[in-house]
């Protein structure tokens, strides 16, 4: 935990012992009374927290952000959304916690032509647990932003969903394909200036010709990472990397 994050509602709240930001900074960060901690507020700003009281009730704190506006800012997300074809559950998980840390903006799972559908019923996308992944990958960065996410059931209306998010900006789109793609990745990224890219990813069996058609026909350049199939977590995290340098922003 390389930051630890509250909402808003809970600044200046006490944190009951049970709470697992409270084991973590006792336990294992071995913090007491008048001790501080990295912290920050979710979708906001980045600080210090300092521990004022620790007892059977739990452990009160008090938050302040830090003078330093780079420093406050939080690690702003990067303008990078990733339209994703469902993967499997247990790929899901690693998939919402790498790119979150990795600092992309927003993520829209998908239903596509070859995905297994009952992926898209899947606990891990209901009770908090997705955001759970998300949040846990933007503490590793020591981040107080965590991506958006949204659910759609077919890539067309994932497409509508990016776009219109979109609209007010100039936005470059691309789609990864090892089947039908016009030029690589890399080249890609060279050829446009652009700071805003809306990146889509198929799932584990990748797109149907209707699917390249779709995406062509809306503008999507299809690109290849080389000829190795990769899984649906790897394209997203490696390509999420590729696309980010390309834009500059891990300068």
């Amino acid at each position: 935990m390389n930051i630890c994050l509250f909402t808003q509602e809970e600044i200046g709240k006490t944190l009951p012992n049970s709470d697992e930001r409270t084991q973590h900074i006792i336990k294992v960060l071995h913090k007491g009374e008048g001790d501080s901690f990295d912290a920050g507020i979710i979708g906001g700003k980045a600080g210090s927290a300092k521990i004022t009281k620790i007892d059977e009730n739990g452990m009160e704190f008090e938050f302040s952000q830090f003078e330093d506006e780079e420093k406050a800012s939080g690690k702003p997300l990067y303008p990078l959304t990733l339209i994703i074809g469902f993967p499997r559950p247990i790929q899901l998980r690693r998939l919402l916690r790498d790119v979150a840390g990795l600092g992309v903006q927003k993520i829209i799972l998908s239903g596509t032509e070859l995905g297994e559908k009952s992926y898209m019923n899947s606990n891990d996308v209901k009770d908090g647990a997705a955001e759970k992944m998300l949040l846990d990958g933007t503490v590793q960065a020591a981040s107080t932003h965590a991506p958006s996410l949204v659910l759609v059931k077919s890539l067309q209306e994932a497409v509508k969903v990016a776009v219109q998010d979109s609209e007010s900006e100039s936005v470059e789109k691309c789609a990864l394909d090892n089947r039908r793609a016009k030029m690589s990745l890399h080249k890609y990224l060279e050829s446009t200036a652009c700071k805003n890219i809306v990146a889509a990813i198929g799932s584990e069996r990748g797109w149907t010709d209707n699917e390249r058609d779709y995406l062509e026909s809306n503008g999507f350049t299809l690109c290849s990472m080389g000829s190795r199939v990769l899984r649906t977590e790897t394209a997203a995290t490696v390509a999420s990397s590729i696309i980010l340098d390309g834009m500059g922003v891990l300068n």
